[in-house]
């Protein structure tokens, strides 16, 4: 069975746990410090508290500014201070994302399926973790948006070396020449992610990264903390650094600089609410002729179709002649 052809996973009775997996979800995101004892009733012990920081090239470092800000459940509760990333941090995304396209643009599509393959065994191996901080955003069903989000990476992957085929084309021409099309792809994607914080968020930069595109994204910004510890799994993922860059912040400062950025060669606007802001970053993005990705209201639980693949390709056509 290729991976494109594997089954969403109907797992063994619903995965009879996930109810009970999301209850202890909870139970974990309400857990304090003072709240933990020592085991053999020893003194109470403070919890490790998660910092969460962005994922550029690779490393997890603060925002050059040290600027953070809170970010809340559902219930309005204290989760976690996030990282507010600035212009210097997605300039410096910008840069990793750039040094890391030739490598990955130079691979094969067969090694790029395979690596995203190996984030979505990565991703289901933290299963337990990323429904209890989705539960914590008020996601329902949090284990099944976690099932799909692998089995989307696994659906991508099986297209890594199969878009080629779709998109290209033998081009017929009134002479003695072959005329081929290719796909290749377009460079540093600036993505605006969706505020649906893993199955969004996994679905567009699966096809950009599959294609053999790097990309800067800006997480969501009222549900960031799932983009940090999905970009633990990347780092752990054979992904190389640099591939996919995870900046936490604000869209309205981040989104305009990064369209503007002249070394910067498309960009994704899906998770741009404001019109007015979208307008101004396809303005900026004229600059330098970037590709501009604005999407409607998207269903991410239906089936994704090739729309997002073929978005950041660019159509290489070869003219060469017969018999020669």
């Amino acid at each position: 069975m290729s991976k494109a052809e594997r089954p969403s996973r109907a797992r063994a009775g619903k995965r009879a746990g996930d109810a009970a997996e999301e209850r202890a979800g909870d139970a974990t995101g309400e857990r304090t410090a003072s709240s933990r004892a020592g085991e053999g009733g020893g003194p109470a012990r403070l919890a490790v508290r998660k910092t969460y920081k962005l994922y550029i090239g690779g490393a997890f470092p603060r925002s050059e500014s040290g600027r953070s800000y809170a970010v809340a459940s559902s219930r309005g509760d204290f989760l976690a201070n996030a990282s507010k990333a600035s212009r210097k941090d997605a300039r410096d995304a910008v840069t990793a994302a750039r040094k890391a396209f030739g490598g990955w643009s130079g691979a094969t599509a067969y090694n790029r399926g395979q690596i995203l393959y190996r984030v979505a065994e990565m991703l289901e191996g933290r299963r337990a973790q990323f429904v209890a901080e989705l539960a914590e955003t008020g996601t329902k069903k949090a284990g099944e948006v976690v099932d799909a989000a692998v089995d989307r990476l696994v659906w991508y992957a099986g297209w890594s070396d199969k878009i080629a085929a779709i998109a290209g084309s033998a081009n017929p021409v009134a002479g003695p020449y072959f005329n081929l099309s290719s796909p290749e792809p377009t460079g540093v994607v600036a993505v605006v992610a969706p505020d649906e914080p893993l199955l969004g968020l996994v679905s567009v930069i699966a096809p950009v990264i599959v294609t053999g595109n790097t990309c800067v994204v800006i997480a969501s910004e009222r549900a960031p903390l799932p983009s940090i510890t999905l970009a633990e799994v990347l780092a752990t993922s054979d992904l190389p650094g640099g591939v996919v860059n995870i900046l936490t912040g604000s869209v309205a400062e981040i989104a305009p600089w990064l369209a503007a950025h002249m070394d910067v060669n498309a960009l994704d606007l899906t998770g741009v609410a404001d019109e007015s802001l979208a307008v101004a970053c396809e303005e900026a993005a004229a600059e330098n002729l970037k590709r501009v990705f604005r999407p409607t209201a998207t269903d991410w639980s239906a089936d994704p179709g090739t729309r997002r693949l073929t978005a950041f390709l660019e159509t290489k056509t070869v003219w060469h002649p017969t018999g020669v």
